[in-house]
């Protein structure tokens, strides 16, 4: 399923994995975010980091009335705080959607799947 912006020329489409790794790269970027997590762990390996090519499998892309509304499985860092990482998450992701692809996020979800040992 793809996100249509109608505009005067015509239509865009955007299809959803173009839209999760922007998505996951925007959660990603995030000071205490190890990786993103798979929506579903128990089949994909609960312990298993997603990486740019599986981004996809982290982000579920439902579009809404006047935009987009996305769902993001993260894992955070042990130790941190866990709002203000989410809070930065869905800060950045809505920022990156707006200005990358012109497309409103009406509602960033964050769903913290894990946390692990930051790696000096």
């Amino acid at each position: 399923m793809a996100v249509k912006i109608q505009i005067n020329q015509g239509s865009i489409e955007i299809e959803n994995d173009v839209i999760a790794t922007i998505v996951g790269g925007a959660a990603t970027d995030n000071y205490g975010v190890v990786g993103m997590a798979s929506q579903t762990p128990v089949r994909d390996g609960v312990n298993q980091i997603l990486n740019g090519d599986n981004f996809s499998r982290g982000v579920i892309v439902r579009q809404a009335e006047n935009g987009v509304i996305v769902d993001v499985y993260i894992i955070v860092g042990y130790g941190m705080k866990i709002s203000e990482i989410s809070k930065s998450v869905q800060a950045r992701v809505k920022n990156d959607l707006n200005v990358m692809l012109g497309i409103v996020a009406q509602e960033v979800n964050v769903t913290v799947q894990g946390v692990r040992m930051l790696e000096d």
